[in-house]
């Protein structure tokens, strides 16, 4: 049987952007720039996302397409004698897990559609809309028939498979997308006292940048282009051997980009011109912009408009998630998709109710100290997805070789990549120390070892450091000594 695949271009750059492009964009990066001064934090965020993001991209795009398989069998038919393919299956719970989290939150933006486009949402007045968004969280019912409605939305389309379904809707919803988010960025620009957004935005203050923050950039470019959780592995295995994956990516990665820069041009402007708080964290979107749609003309217009924009991007999002998983299942299961993806959608949902009911009935119930939704979070981005991104790493740099990479990202040659050194330093090095760092950092262990480090002899540190490299370097010389024996 014939597998599936992408049958355009546009179809193939639309999904693999619709991928990396969703919640992160347009509700997470708008306040954690906020949260940490704004236009530097951006600039460091920019360099992350070339120097990490998108070789690391790359990299799967092209164990994908390599292997024409789902996220395990990847692994598996490169490496069939060792249990590389628990990479896969890493990816495959890290993208299942976040999903039943993320349609939760994606329920709770359809619940404001609704609500905004009765104009129940722009009859609220400023000061009660944060109680207003708890009541919404905490009762339980309709919070879960929302995350519903997201998981039966996203089923049906990644029902219809990759080219009928994840194709042809992406190419609907990512032009859909890109055009609100114009009306928006016009509509916000032109209000009295905009500028202070856009300086705030673009004008760099490195006085405001904190080692915090520069490890908060470096933390979100890797997750903002879903990375780790098997998506563009995934989405790879799609692609046709003849595209160019080096321009691939970087039109995801610039995509992403972008359009994460036009939500803060949205949303930035408005938040100045009212005098309201840029640094106001998760709630910016839920309860401080509906403030600001409230004093705006047409605000009930606008706000339906910006809330439809998240969900499209949520959307966009949680196909990519599911179709990880139910490639996985069809392909390692011999099932068929339909079936497949229901079973998904219904474990997923049964999934998401202690997450749910964490902000409701459940909010006293702790695992470790945490409620159902920070356990599961913690557990999918501070662990499972850094780990994830380092394995590929690892195995594309030592295992598979980079050498075979630059292969297939040059479709055998038949395009130039000029970067090839460059590309392999990153991936066998500097990719990893990075990822360590992140998940160093994510555990909250990273200011002790650096207080540890501060408290050790120089002397000592040097000779620890000598003695790293010269075992490196005897591994490096006996692994090529091996390879010639073997050869």
């Amino acid at each position: 049987m014939k597998r599936d695949g992408f049958s355009s271009k546009f179809g193939m750059l639309a999904a693999a952007a619709g991928s990396a492009i969703g919640l992160g964009n347009i509700w997470k990066f708008p306040y954690i720039t906020g949260q940490n001064g704004g236009a530097a934090f951006i600039l460091v965020y920019l360099c992350c996302i070339a120097l990490i993001g998108l070789p690391i991209m790359m990299s799967e795009f092209v164990l994908g397409r390599k292997t024409q398989a789902n996220a395990a069998g990847s692994f598996k038919k490169i490496e069939s004698e060792k249990p590389w393919f628990l990479t896969g299956h890493l990816a495959v719970a890290t993208a299942f897990i976040i999903l039943s989290f993320y349609a939760m939150i994606a329920g709770w933006v359809f619940s404001y559609i609704a609500r905004s486009a009765s104009g129940k949402l722009i009859a609220v007045a400023p000061d009660q809309l944060g109680s207003y968004f708890g009541n919404i969280i905490s009762s339980g019912a309709e919070p879960m028939f929302w995350t519903f409605a997201v998981l039966a939305v996203t089923a049906l389309i990644v029902i219809s498979g990759v080219k009928n379904g994840v194709e042809k809707y992406s190419k609907i919803l990512m032009p859909l997308l890109v055009g609100i988010l114009v009306l928006l960025m016009v509509r916000s620009v032109t209000l009295e006292g905009a500028s202070k957004g856009l300086e705030f935005l673009f004008k760099p203050d490195f006085s405001k940048l904190t080692t915090k923050g520069v490890l908060e950039a470096l933390g979100h470019a890797f997750y903002s282009l879903s990375l780790g959780m098997g998506i563009i592995l995934t989405y790879g295995s799609y692609v046709g051997s003849k595209e160019n994956i080096f321009k691939l990516a970087l039109q995801v990665t610039i995509a992403d980009t972008v359009i994460a820069l036009m939500a803060g041009v949205v949303i930035f402007p408005a938040v100045f011109a009212y005098g309201l708080e840029p640094a106001a964290g998760p709630s910016l979107i839920f309860i401080t912009l509906p403030a600001v749609f409230a004093e705006m003309p047409f605000g009930a217009v606008f706000e339906t408009l910006f809330f439809l924009l998240i969900g499209i991007a949520a959307v966009t999002s949680t196909i990519s998630l599911m179709e990880v998983v139910v490639a996985f299942v069809t392909e390692e299961f011999k099932m068929t998709r339909k079936k497949a993806t229901v079973l998904i959608a219904s474990a997923l949902f049964l999934l998401s109710i202690p997450s749910t009911l964490s902000f409701g009935v459940w909010s006293g119930v702790t695992v470790f100290g945490k409620n159902f939704f920070d356990l599961f979070d913690f557990i999918a981005s501070n662990i499972f997805l850094p780990l994830g991104g380092l394995f590929v790493c690892i195995f594309v740099g030592w295992v598979w070789g980079t050498k075979n990479a630059v292969d297939e990202i040059t479709s055998g040659g038949l395009y130039k990549f000029n970067y090839e050194r460059v590309y392999s330093v990153i991936i066998k090095f500097v990719a990893p120390a990075a990822i360590v760092v992140i998940f160093l950092n994510s555990m909250g262990w990273l200011t002790k070892i650096v207080e540890s480090i501060k408290s050790v002899s120089p002397m000592f540190l040097g000779s620890a450091v000598v003695m790293f490299v010269v075992l490196v370097t005897w591994a490096v010389s006996f692994k090529n000594r091996m390879k010639r024996v073997n050869g």
